[in-house]
């Protein structure tokens, strides 16, 4: 019987005692069992580091590297050094997964003869506030091209941007490390990563399960971390229009998408004073307005968007926070 290969899986982990438990636990129930389980106390400072290494002592996989506060970027990134694994895959510590998570990836691998390096799978949003749990999951399983993928990431067509729910081949990430200091580092890097791939194996059902939760970077107070993201995917869509001239249109489409995430956190949060970047982002929406909705690959959602915003920015504003509490029903 051929010996299945060791599987890194690296968990940053920064002050989440109330969810560690439950994330290791379903890591601990991996059907997979070929793994080291690297988990990366980024210098916590509530019990979490004293309940990784509670599995560390319950588990010889399990290894715990504790450090002072680096950020989630470093934290991965010391992850990725240590790890010895053919293979890698990342969960968040507020998160968890099904039992066969890791099991799914690897398959997905195997079923191609391994001619791809990175595999990929769905996410199950959890709604911390309600319990709802939803999913763009459709079951299918197919291998489709890098470039594919990067379409498909841009148009939020069920390839999601995310560092984790992935599997890749250790000497992707040798090349591609997250960029350290910045928040939203994972739309700096996936597409990369997919750029590498001739082929990605993708499996559309969700065995990773991301819990939206009021205290995460997205659903948090405004701060101006938070603009990091518009110069991050702006350089994402300056690579993919050099590279794929053809993917011009989803690379803006997702530029598009940034500019109403952020303008949605501002409007948000009474304390974000900042009526300069909110200016810009306007003049980049409109700027943009027709490419948008002419685009027939541009999701719905966009182009509502796009009509509430016509209506003025007080009816778009009380139009976004209705679609929000409807979302978590």
């Amino acid at each position: 019987m051929q010996i299945k290969p060791l599987i890194s899986v690296i968990i940053p982990i920064y002050n989440v005692s109330q969810y560690l438990g439950h994330c290791l636990e379903s890591v601990l129930a991996q059907t997979y069992q070929n793994l080291e389980v690297i988990l990366v106390d980024d210098g916590s400072t509530d019990e979490s580091g004293k309940i990784a290494d509670e599995y560390a002592q319950k588990d010889p996989r399990f290894k715990v590297i504790h450090q002072t506060n680096g950020g989630l970027s470093n934290a991965r990134n010391k992850g990725i050094s240590v790890a010895k694994g053919e293979y890698l895959t990342f969960i968040d510590s507020d998160d968890y997964v099904t039992r066969d998570y890791v099991e799914y990836l690897f398959n997905l691998l195997a079923k191609n003869n391994f001619k791809s390096k990175l595999a990929i799978c769905s996410i199950k949003n959890v709604f911390e506030e309600t319990g709802v749990q939803k999913s763009d999951e459709n079951g299918q399983e197919v291998v489709l091209t890098g470039k594919k993928c990067i379409e498909k990431m841009c148009y939020q067509d069920l390839v999601d941007t995310c560092a984790y729910a992935k599997l890749g081949a250790k000497e992707l990430y040798d090349k591609v490390k997250f960029p350290e200091g910045y928040i939203f580092e994972d739309i700096a890097t996936t597409y990369q990563l997919f750029d590498l791939c001739e082929t990605v194996a993708c499996g559309f059902n969700a065995k990773y399960y991301y819990i939206v939760r009021q205290g995460s970077i997205v659903r948090s107070s405004f701060n101006r971390k938070k603009l990091e993201l518009l110069p991050m995917t702006d350089k994402m869509a300056h690579f993919v229009k050099e590279h794929y001239p053809d993917l011009a249109a989803a690379a803006l489409r997702r530029q598009v998408y940034a500019r109403f995430s952020t303008l949605n956190q501002i409007l948000a949060d009474p304390q974000a004073n900042i009526p300069q970047e909110q200016k810009k982002i306007l003049l980049f929406l409109k700027k943009h307005r027709q490419e948008v909705m002419q685009d027939p690959k541009a999701p719905r959602r966009d182009k509502i968007a796009y009509q509430m915003l016509q209506l003025g920015l007080p009816f778009y504003r009380f139009s976004w926070h209705i679609y929000v509490k409807l979302k978590v029903r």
